[in-house]
């Protein structure tokens, strides 16, 4: 099979079964009322180490603007939670379509802890939270690439028992294409070359 971008209705399908898996990035915001929101994105991904950036890519066209984009853009704050196998349940349930002044965090059952340097809560339940400051946005498409610098990380103590996180110990959940998920249990290691 072979088709140029302008030969199909859309590239959905393709690249979001083929670019795979994809890290989740749980992002909760809060809107200058203060309601609360919650919303998985799995076009997300590093950025940069220096200065520490995250970045995730949400839809937002004038007929489909996510309340996290608006939330973010607003108050310019917001915090990924990782998604691992205990939480992905509840994650999926957050992706429901509710009214704006309707938070995910009680639809789905989970727990609002305060952070430390932004106003949107974190996921309790979540073991790895970044707290991040907005950094830049760029309009591509349509979509919308957030870019947030992390200023505050929470690591469960169980995933860094010597002081680091252990990728062996986090449950990490990833998106395929459809209703398809993967975990991160089946690893194996490789030597980079000199």
């Amino acid at each position: 099979m072979e088709y140029a971008p302008d030969d199909v209705e859309s590239m959905y399908r393709t690249l979001s079964g083929a670019v795979v898996p994809r890290p989740i990035a749980w992002v909760s915001s809060t809107n200058p009322d203060g309601v609360d929101n919650l919303a998985p994105y799995s076009f997300f991904n590093v950025v940069s180490v220096e200065p520490p950036t995250v970045m995730f890519s949400p839809l937002d066209t004038d007929e489909r603007s996510k309340d996290t984009t608006r939330n973010v853009r607003e108050t310019e704050e917001f915090v990924v939670n990782v998604v691992t196998g205990d939480t992905v349940e509840a994650m999926n349930e957050t992706s429901a379509t509710l009214q704006a002044d309707q938070s995910e965090f009680e639809h789905a059952g989970v727990t609002r802890v305060d952070s430390e340097t932004v106003e949107p809560p974190r996921v309790a339940e979540s073991p790895v939270n970044f707290e991040c400051s907005l950094y830049d946005t760029l309009r591509v498409g349509d979509s919308v690439l957030v870019i947030g610098e992390v200023e505050h990380v929470h690591v469960d103590d169980a995933l860094a028992p010597d002081g680091e996180l252990d990728v062996r110990e986090l449950d990490a959940v990833g998106r395929l294409a459809g209703s398809f998920y993967s975990y991160t249990r089946d690893r194996f290691s490789l030597e980079r070359p000199p």
